[in-house]
């Protein structure tokens, strides 16, 4: 368990430095007369990602949850790879990125790096993070209903965004 400590500390660590680069990058975005959408569900979602790495420490400990060699490892595995994924968008989109929606009117999409193939590649990375994280450690429990809350914040988060590139980006 110490060493899985470790890893969600880790990822935690990761999750400042995502807010520092999103507040440099908002500020960067509103200063071009950026627009913010969806305030409503940013707070969600801030407390789905705070409560999932919670839960990732406390269900292992609570539910006496063990490491299984054949779930963890891969399991891990794919977390560090959501993590690069994670950062090849925010490096591909540079100041654009954001943890929240600002969209600066009239700026083109990105079509380069992930962006080539998906939309949102971003909520690939977060997808696969939710489920593999608590996994990492057996805590199937955390995998499963915060993938599920997850889902319904990204329903709302995709629609928002989808909305907000549509009024805002040149076709």
């Amino acid at each position: 368990m110490p060493w899985y400590t470790l890893v969600v500390l880790a990822v935690a660590a990761e999750r400042v430095a995502e807010l520092l680069v999103a507040r440099r990058n908002a500020a960067w975005t509103l200063a071009r007369a950026g627009v913010e959408h969806g305030r409503g569900h940013y707070p969600v979602m801030v407390a789905l990602h705070t409560g999932l790495l919670a839960c990732c420490l406390l269900e292992p400990v609570l539910a006496d949850r063990p490491f299984l060699p054949a779930l963890g490892w891969p399991m891990l595995a794919l977390a560090v790879l959501a993590q690069a994924l994670r950062w090849w968008c925010i490096t591909t989109l540079g100041p654009y990125w954001n943890t929240r929606v600002i969209v600066v009117p009239g700026a083109r999409l990105v079509g380069a790096g992930p962006y080539r193939f998906l939309r949102h590649p971003n909520y690939v990375a977060v997808v696969v993070e939710i489920a593999a994280l608590p996994l990492v450690h057996s805590a199937w429990l955390t995998a499963t209903v915060f993938t599920v809350a997850n889902a319904v914040l990204l329903t709302v988060r995709i629609r928002c965004e989808n909305a907000a590139l549509t009024q805002a980006v040149p076709a």
